[in-house]
């Protein structure tokens, strides 16, 4: 789904772009663009992002508890 249609950026860029190591809001947009024309994604940006790096902790988490 497209987030940011300024920037052309997806949901799954967003993803993408937190799986490559991006661990803040600030980082995606940095990136992708995404938030920083109009405005009007900025609310469903972060909230993805927020989404994915709990997704990408959580799994770094089971990742760990794994390796032990």
């Amino acid at each position: 789904m497209y987030v940011c249609i300024c920037k052309n950026v997806t949901d799954h860029r967003i993803r993408d772009v937190v799986e490559d190591g991006a661990r803040s809001w600030r980082e995606v947009q940095q990136v992708t663009g995404c938030g920083t024309q109009c405005g009007k994604c900025a609310c469903s940006g972060k909230d993805i992002t927020r989404e994915a790096i709990q997704a990408e902790l959580s799994a770094a988490a089971e990742g760990l508890a794994y390796a032990v």
